[in-house]
């Protein structure tokens, strides 16, 4: 890529770590369209369809691919589609639970990302690797003991990527609040908050945040609990980042945003 190309990447992905997604995309049409620009493109519609639930990424996907873009970004981006359209089908708001609904699709993706491991071609890469196959186990297959390895592997290789050890921290607190370990739990999400908070991550910063409204109540802090998810609610909402908004309009009428999926719906 060219210095003028990697810089605008680098300010479409600043917007979309901001929620400025349609910002962000609009940038990148304005461009001459090459590979690059457009899994950029992709890459950014992935996001908006994360914390939105629109559904764009698959079309952006195959224009990237039309445009010249080739290799392991590309298959990393089409598992993580994939992945997305497992745990939160399009239409669907909070949690829908889809553990055992398609074990063929989940199987696919497993396979995708144990593919995206072997052919990672660097440790940061394959740090992402492991951090999608523990979400897998985690959050489509419920095998709850075979995600943290990959999440210690994906925190190891994190070095230089804040974003990674986010995601890493995030979910290992999960598991320490499943074990009753709630100071260390407190400890990795504070963490994680900070991190997305320094690479201007508003979503992942306000989805965190809600964590740490879980263990307000969980400390008999109801009242606190209450205002941070609140002001989330109020945020996300500003923001159009629907999701975050239904899980804090959901976590205000009771439901616990860290519980199994069929255990949140009952």
């Amino acid at each position: 890529m060219t210095t003028l190309t990697n810089e605008i990447v680098a300010a479409a992905r600043e917007l979309s770590n901001g929620g400025r997604w349609q910002r962000a995309l609009a940038l990148l049409d304005a461009m001459d369209r090459d590979g690059s620009i457009a899994l950029a493109a992709a890459e950014v519609a992935l996001e908006q369809d994360w914390w939105v639930g629109t559904d764009t990424a698959g079309e952006r996907l195959d224009e990237a691919e039309r445009a010249g873009a080739q290799g392991w970004s590309l298959d990393f981006l089409r598992m993580r589609n994939d992945y997305l359209r497992l745990i939160h089908p399009p239409g669907e708001t909070f949690q829908p639970g889809p553990w055992g609904k398609d074990s063929d699709a989940i199987l696919a993706v497993e396979r995708g990302a144990e593919l995206l491991l072997q052919t990672a071609p660097g440790p940061l890469e394959a740090g992402w690797a492991e951090m999608y196959l523990g979400l897998i186990a985690d959050n489509l297959r419920a095998d709850r003991e075979s995600a943290p390895p990959h999440y210690e592997a994906a925190l190891a290789a994190a070095t230089g990527d804040d974003l990674l050890a986010r995601e890493a921290l995030r979910h290992l607190g999960d598991h320490d609040h499943d074990h009753g370990d709630h100071a260390l739990a407190l400890d990795r999400w504070r963490r994680a908050t900070a991190l997305g908070a320094g690479v201007g991550k508003v979503t992942g910063t306000l989805s965190q945040q809600l964590l740490l409204a879980v263990l307000a109540r969980d400390a008999g802090d109801e009242a606190g609990a209450a205002a941070l998810a609140t002001e989330i609610q109020r945020w996300a909402n500003a923001l159009g980042a629907t999701r975050v908004r239904d899980n804090a309009a959901a976590f205000l009428a009771g439901v616990d945003p860290t519980a199994a999926p069929e255990e949140a719906a009952a």
